[in-house]
Protein backbone atom coordinates (compact mmCIF):
# COMPACT_ATOMS: atom_id res chain seq x y z
CA UNK A 1 0.00 0.00 0.00
CA UNK A 2 1.62 3.41 -1.11
CA UNK A 3 0.84 5.92 1.31
CA UNK A 4 1.62 9.58 1.52
CA UNK A 5 3.99 10.78 3.93
CA UNK A 6 3.94 14.72 5.01
CA UNK A 7 7.53 16.65 4.87
CA UNK A 8 7.77 16.60 9.03
CA UNK A 9 7.32 12.58 8.94
CA UNK A 10 10.11 12.38 6.56
CA UNK A 11 12.30 14.58 8.03
CA UNK A 12 12.11 12.78 11.55
CA UNK A 13 12.71 9.46 9.67
CA UNK A 14 16.04 10.59 8.03
CA UNK A 15 17.20 12.19 11.44
CA UNK A 16 16.36 8.75 13.57
CA UNK A 17 18.45 7.20 9.89
CA UNK A 18 21.09 8.96 10.54
CA UNK A 19 21.35 9.45 14.41
CA UNK A 20 20.96 12.62 14.80
CA UNK A 21 18.65 14.65 17.45
CA UNK A 22 14.63 15.56 16.64
CA UNK A 23 13.29 18.94 16.57
CA UNK A 24 9.77 19.95 16.85
CA UNK A 25 9.13 21.32 13.37
CA UNK A 26 10.32 20.72 10.22
CA UNK A 27 13.19 23.02 9.63
CA UNK A 28 16.12 22.02 7.76
CA UNK A 29 18.92 23.02 10.25
CA UNK A 30 22.44 22.82 9.87
CA UNK A 31 22.92 19.45 11.84
CA UNK A 32 20.37 17.65 9.70
CA UNK A 33 22.64 19.24 6.46
CA UNK A 34 25.77 18.58 7.83
CA UNK A 35 24.31 14.30 8.86
CA UNK A 36 23.12 14.40 4.85
CA UNK A 37 26.40 15.47 3.46
CA UNK A 38 28.52 13.18 5.21
CA UNK A 39 26.10 9.64 4.32
CA UNK A 40 26.22 11.09 1.05
CA UNK A 41 30.31 12.04 0.85
CA UNK A 42 30.75 8.07 2.21
CA UNK A 43 28.94 7.10 -0.76
CA UNK A 44 29.93 9.88 -3.82
CA UNK A 45 33.47 10.67 -2.81
CA UNK A 46 36.10 11.64 -4.18
CA UNK A 47 34.31 13.57 -6.46
CA UNK A 48 33.78 17.19 -7.18
CA UNK A 49 31.71 19.84 -5.41
CA UNK A 50 29.01 19.62 -7.37
CA UNK A 51 28.66 15.85 -7.48
CA UNK A 52 28.36 16.24 -3.63
CA UNK A 53 25.88 19.45 -3.28
CA UNK A 54 23.77 17.70 -6.23
CA UNK A 55 23.37 14.71 -4.63
CA UNK A 56 21.90 16.48 -1.51
CA UNK A 57 20.12 19.28 -3.43
CA UNK A 58 18.08 16.59 -5.90
CA UNK A 59 16.45 14.58 -2.89
CA UNK A 60 15.75 17.62 -0.15
CA UNK A 61 14.29 20.08 -2.53
CA UNK A 62 10.38 19.14 -1.65
CA UNK A 63 11.08 19.35 2.40
CA UNK A 64 12.78 22.91 1.65
CA UNK A 65 10.52 25.85 1.97
CA UNK A 66 13.10 28.21 0.03
CA UNK A 67 14.23 25.85 -2.93
CA UNK A 68 15.78 28.76 -4.29
CA UNK A 69 18.19 29.34 -1.38
CA UNK A 70 18.92 25.42 -1.09
CA UNK A 71 22.17 25.33 -3.34
CA UNK A 72 23.93 28.39 -1.57
CA UNK A 73 22.77 26.44 2.16
CA UNK A 74 24.41 23.41 1.03
CA UNK A 75 27.51 25.04 -0.75
CA UNK A 76 27.78 26.76 3.00
CA UNK A 77 27.39 23.49 4.51
CA UNK A 78 30.14 21.74 2.21
CA UNK A 79 32.49 24.65 3.16
CA UNK A 80 31.90 24.00 6.91
CA UNK A 81 32.53 20.27 7.16
CA UNK A 82 35.83 21.25 5.52
CA UNK A 83 36.46 23.86 7.85
CA UNK A 84 35.80 21.16 10.76
CA UNK A 85 37.51 18.30 9.10
CA UNK A 86 34.67 15.94 7.81
CA UNK A 87 35.64 16.57 4.14
CA UNK A 88 39.28 17.21 2.49
CA UNK A 89 39.12 19.31 -1.05
CA UNK A 90 42.34 19.00 -2.72
CA UNK A 91 43.91 20.77 -5.53
CA UNK A 92 45.03 19.41 -9.26
CA UNK A 93 43.14 16.54 -9.10
CA UNK A 94 43.82 14.81 -12.59
CA UNK A 95 40.56 13.28 -14.61
CA UNK A 96 40.78 11.06 -17.45
CA UNK A 97 41.32 14.30 -19.24
CA UNK A 98 45.21 14.77 -17.94
CA UNK A 99 44.45 18.38 -19.84
CA UNK A 100 41.60 18.88 -17.19
CA UNK A 101 42.74 19.31 -13.48
CA UNK A 102 39.61 20.34 -10.47
CA UNK A 103 39.36 20.44 -7.12
CA UNK A 104 37.63 17.68 -5.63
CA UNK A 105 36.29 16.22 -2.32
CA UNK A 106 37.23 13.62 -0.26
CA UNK A 107 35.69 11.61 2.97
CA UNK A 108 38.49 11.84 5.52
CA UNK A 109 38.60 8.84 7.38
CA UNK A 110 37.28 8.79 11.09
CA UNK A 111 39.26 10.33 13.74
CA UNK A 112 38.93 12.35 16.85
CA UNK A 113 40.98 15.66 18.66
CA UNK A 114 40.61 15.62 22.73
CA UNK A 115 40.97 19.52 24.04
CA UNK A 116 42.28 19.89 27.49
CA UNK A 117 38.52 20.45 29.00
CA UNK A 118 38.85 16.28 28.31
CA UNK A 119 36.13 16.98 25.33
CA UNK A 120 36.66 14.88 21.95
CA UNK A 121 35.49 16.58 18.65
CA UNK A 122 34.43 14.10 16.15
CA UNK A 123 35.72 14.64 12.07
CA UNK A 124 35.26 11.78 9.64
CA UNK A 125 33.41 9.50 7.23
CA UNK A 126 32.85 5.81 7.06
CA UNK A 127 31.94 4.82 3.52
CA UNK A 128 27.83 3.80 3.54
CA UNK A 129 27.81 3.86 7.06
CA UNK A 130 25.75 6.62 9.32
CA UNK A 131 27.87 6.29 12.35
CA UNK A 132 31.62 5.10 13.14
CA UNK A 133 30.99 4.81 16.57
CA UNK A 134 28.52 1.65 18.85
CA UNK A 135 25.58 2.78 20.41
CA UNK A 136 27.09 3.64 23.83
CA UNK A 137 29.22 6.64 22.20
CA UNK A 138 26.71 7.49 19.30
CA UNK A 139 24.32 7.83 22.02
CA UNK A 140 26.51 10.91 23.67
CA UNK A 141 27.15 12.61 20.21
CA UNK A 142 26.65 16.47 21.05
CA UNK A 143 26.08 18.54 17.59
CA UNK A 144 26.30 22.01 17.67
CA UNK A 145 26.08 23.27 13.76
CA UNK A 146 27.90 21.55 11.51
CA UNK A 147 30.09 20.30 15.11
CA UNK A 148 30.56 16.84 16.62
CA UNK A 149 31.93 15.75 20.31
CA UNK A 150 31.82 13.79 23.04
CA UNK A 151 32.17 15.01 26.69
CA UNK A 152 33.64 12.52 29.13
CA UNK A 153 32.37 11.07 31.88
CA UNK A 154 33.95 10.94 35.54
CA UNK A 155 36.39 8.03 35.36
CA UNK A 156 36.22 8.00 31.73
CA UNK A 157 39.25 7.53 29.81
CA UNK A 158 37.76 8.82 26.56
CA UNK A 159 41.01 8.84 24.30
CA UNK A 160 41.55 5.36 24.94
CA UNK A 161 37.68 4.18 24.26
CA UNK A 162 37.54 6.09 20.70
CA UNK A 163 41.11 4.80 19.78
CA UNK A 164 39.60 1.13 20.40
CA UNK A 165 37.04 2.07 17.66
CA UNK A 166 39.84 2.65 15.20
CA UNK A 167 39.80 6.38 15.45
CA UNK A 168 42.82 8.19 14.88
CA UNK A 169 43.81 10.53 17.47
CA UNK A 170 45.18 14.35 15.94
CA UNK A 171 47.13 16.52 19.01
CA UNK A 172 45.22 19.51 19.81
CA UNK A 173 48.34 21.51 18.12
CA UNK A 174 48.08 19.80 14.53
CA UNK A 175 44.47 19.99 14.12
CA UNK A 176 44.25 23.49 14.98
CA UNK A 177 48.03 24.54 12.77
CA UNK A 178 48.35 27.22 11.17
CA UNK A 179 50.60 28.84 8.96
CA UNK A 180 54.05 29.98 10.64
CA UNK A 181 53.63 33.64 12.30
CA UNK A 182 54.61 35.88 9.52
CA UNK A 183 53.64 39.84 9.43
CA UNK A 184 51.92 41.23 6.34
CA UNK A 185 54.96 42.76 4.74
CA UNK A 186 56.41 39.78 5.00
CA UNK A 187 54.01 37.62 3.71
CA UNK A 188 53.30 40.18 0.22
CA UNK A 189 57.59 40.63 -0.18
CA UNK A 190 57.47 36.49 0.12
CA UNK A 191 54.76 35.92 -2.65
CA UNK A 192 55.68 39.14 -4.74
CA UNK A 193 58.75 37.31 -4.98
CA UNK A 194 57.74 34.46 -6.26
CA UNK A 195 54.88 35.94 -8.79
CA UNK A 196 58.15 38.30 -10.12
CA UNK A 197 59.39 34.34 -11.30
CA UNK A 198 56.71 33.68 -13.47
CA UNK A 199 56.73 34.16 -17.30
CA UNK A 200 55.15 37.46 -18.31
CA UNK A 201 52.04 37.02 -19.67
CA UNK A 202 48.94 39.40 -22.31
CA UNK A 203 45.97 38.58 -21.67
CA UNK A 204 43.60 35.98 -19.33
CA UNK A 205 39.96 35.70 -20.65
CA UNK A 206 37.59 35.95 -18.37
CA UNK A 207 39.75 37.42 -15.34
CA UNK A 208 38.21 38.69 -12.23
CA UNK A 209 39.65 40.48 -9.51
CA UNK A 210 39.46 41.39 -6.02
CA UNK A 211 39.61 44.91 -5.98
CA UNK A 212 41.64 46.58 -2.71
CA UNK A 213 40.16 49.94 -3.49
CA UNK A 214 36.94 49.03 -2.76
CA UNK A 215 35.27 48.75 1.00
CA UNK A 216 36.23 45.88 2.57
CA UNK A 217 32.75 45.25 4.68
CA UNK A 218 31.22 43.71 1.32
CA UNK A 219 33.20 40.96 -0.05
CA UNK A 220 30.61 40.24 -2.97
CA UNK A 221 31.09 43.68 -3.87
CA UNK A 222 34.60 43.54 -4.06
CA UNK A 223 34.78 41.11 -7.01
CA UNK A 224 35.28 43.23 -10.38
CA UNK A 225 36.68 42.90 -14.09
CA UNK A 226 40.30 44.57 -14.53
CA UNK A 227 39.88 48.34 -15.70
CA UNK A 228 42.91 50.67 -14.62
CA UNK A 229 44.18 48.18 -12.04
CA UNK A 230 48.20 48.30 -11.37
CA UNK A 231 50.22 46.27 -9.08
CA UNK A 232 48.98 42.92 -6.99
CA UNK A 233 45.97 41.48 -6.60
CA UNK A 234 44.11 38.08 -5.74
CA UNK A 235 42.14 37.07 -8.33
CA UNK A 236 39.97 33.53 -10.40
CA UNK A 237 40.23 32.71 -13.82
CA UNK A 238 37.97 30.29 -15.41
CA UNK A 239 38.44 26.99 -16.51
CA UNK A 240 37.02 24.90 -19.11
CA UNK A 241 35.67 22.68 -16.88
CA UNK A 242 35.13 23.17 -13.24
CA UNK A 243 35.20 26.44 -10.66
CA UNK A 244 37.35 29.04 -11.28
CA UNK A 245 40.97 28.96 -10.49
CA UNK A 246 42.22 31.29 -7.70
CA UNK A 247 45.59 32.96 -8.25
CA UNK A 248 47.40 36.03 -7.96
CA UNK A 249 47.99 38.47 -10.69
CA UNK A 250 49.94 41.28 -11.67
CA UNK A 251 48.61 44.31 -13.05
CA UNK A 252 49.94 47.18 -15.12
CA UNK A 253 47.24 49.37 -15.85
CA UNK A 254 44.26 46.92 -16.67
CA UNK A 255 46.67 44.51 -18.25
CA UNK A 256 47.57 41.59 -16.79
CA UNK A 257 51.80 41.40 -16.69
CA UNK A 258 52.44 37.69 -14.15
CA UNK A 259 49.69 34.82 -13.01
CA UNK A 260 50.82 32.72 -9.93
CA UNK A 261 47.87 30.02 -9.39
CA UNK A 262 47.20 29.09 -6.27
CA UNK A 263 47.79 27.31 -3.44
CA UNK A 264 51.71 26.90 -3.87
CA UNK A 265 53.33 23.83 -4.24
CA UNK A 266 54.04 21.84 -0.87
CA UNK A 267 51.37 23.14 1.05
CA UNK A 268 48.10 22.10 2.75
CA UNK A 269 46.18 25.10 2.68
CA UNK A 270 43.55 25.77 -0.27
CA UNK A 271 44.21 28.18 -2.72
CA UNK A 272 41.21 30.45 -1.24
CA UNK A 273 42.46 30.11 1.79
CA UNK A 274 46.23 31.27 0.39
CA UNK A 275 44.24 33.99 -1.40
CA UNK A 276 42.26 35.46 1.52
CA UNK A 277 45.02 35.50 3.97
CA UNK A 278 46.86 37.66 1.03
CA UNK A 279 44.23 39.10 0.85
CA UNK A 280 43.93 40.80 4.11
CA UNK A 281 48.15 41.26 4.10
CA UNK A 282 46.90 43.91 1.00
CA UNK A 283 44.26 45.61 2.99
CA UNK A 284 46.34 45.94 5.90
CA UNK A 285 49.31 47.76 4.26
CA UNK A 286 46.97 49.91 1.93
CA UNK A 287 45.77 51.12 5.51
CA UNK A 288 42.09 49.69 4.79
CA UNK A 289 42.16 46.67 7.21
CA UNK A 290 39.13 44.07 6.77
CA UNK A 291 37.21 44.06 9.93
CA UNK A 292 35.05 41.96 12.50
CA UNK A 293 32.82 43.56 14.85
CA UNK A 294 32.45 42.68 18.77
CA UNK A 295 28.88 42.53 20.55
CA UNK A 296 28.39 41.61 24.07
CA UNK A 297 25.44 38.92 24.48
CA UNK A 298 24.02 37.29 27.41
CA UNK A 299 25.86 34.14 26.41
CA UNK A 300 29.40 35.50 24.89
CA UNK A 301 30.69 37.63 22.86
CA UNK A 302 29.13 37.74 19.39
CA UNK A 303 31.62 38.08 16.54
CA UNK A 304 30.66 39.13 13.06
CA UNK A 305 32.68 38.74 9.92
CA UNK A 306 33.17 40.59 6.54
CA UNK A 307 35.11 38.14 4.74
CA UNK A 308 35.91 34.92 4.68
CA UNK A 309 38.01 34.00 6.79
CA UNK A 310 41.20 30.71 5.84
CA UNK A 311 40.07 27.62 7.00
CA UNK A 312 42.99 27.24 9.77
CA UNK A 313 41.40 30.64 11.37
CA UNK A 314 37.77 29.52 11.08
CA UNK A 315 38.33 25.88 12.70
CA UNK A 316 38.90 27.80 15.55
CA UNK A 317 35.52 29.97 15.67
CA UNK A 318 34.03 26.25 15.13
CA UNK A 319 35.68 24.58 18.11
CA UNK A 320 35.97 27.39 20.45
CA UNK A 321 32.22 29.15 19.59
CA UNK A 322 28.55 28.64 17.29
CA UNK A 323 27.47 29.38 14.57
CA UNK A 324 24.58 32.13 14.71
CA UNK A 325 22.33 33.59 11.73
CA UNK A 326 24.59 36.01 10.04
CA UNK A 327 23.77 40.17 10.82
CA UNK A 328 24.87 42.57 8.34
CA UNK A 329 27.82 40.40 8.03
CA UNK A 330 28.69 37.76 5.44
CA UNK A 331 28.93 34.91 8.92
CA UNK A 332 28.69 35.18 12.80
CA UNK A 333 30.26 33.46 15.95
CA UNK A 334 28.99 33.44 19.29
CA UNK A 335 32.74 33.05 21.65
CA UNK A 336 32.16 31.86 25.27
CA UNK A 337 33.41 34.84 27.19
CA UNK A 338 36.47 32.51 28.81
CA UNK A 339 37.74 32.66 25.01
CA UNK A 340 37.05 35.21 23.54
CA UNK A 341 39.52 37.46 24.56
CA UNK A 342 42.47 35.12 23.40
CA UNK A 343 40.67 34.48 20.30
CA UNK A 344 40.33 38.46 19.42
CA UNK A 345 44.04 38.64 19.92
CA UNK A 346 44.71 35.78 17.21
CA UNK A 347 42.37 37.88 15.00
CA UNK A 348 44.10 41.04 15.26
CA UNK A 349 47.64 39.56 15.38
CA UNK A 350 47.48 36.64 12.85
CA UNK A 351 44.69 37.62 10.40
CA UNK A 352 45.43 41.54 11.10
CA UNK A 353 41.92 42.73 11.20
CA UNK A 354 40.37 45.43 13.16
CA UNK A 355 37.09 46.04 15.40
CA UNK A 356 34.41 47.68 13.16
CA UNK A 357 33.33 51.40 15.19
CA UNK A 358 29.53 49.74 15.96
CA UNK A 359 31.53 47.61 18.14
CA UNK A 360 31.13 47.06 21.84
Amino acid sequence: MIERAIASEVLAGCRRTLGLPQRNDSSVDDIFLGGLLRRSAGIHCPCSRATLRSSVVECTQALFADQDALPQRVDDAIEALTVCGDLLELDDVVTEDLEVRQTWVFAAPPGFVVRPSGTAFLFGVVPDQDTFLPSSLSSRVLYRGFVRSIEPVPGENLSVELGEQGLQRLSDSTWLKSPKPEGPSDLLSRVDRRLGDEPPITAIAGLKLLDSARPVTYYAGRWAEPTKQSGTHVARRPQQFGAPLWCLVRMDAGNPVRLLDLPFESTRWRGCDTAWHIQMAIDYLRQSPQRYRCRIERRGVRFDFFSPLPQWSQRRLMVFGQALPRDRSLFSYLVPFAEAKALEKFIRERLWLQRTEDSD
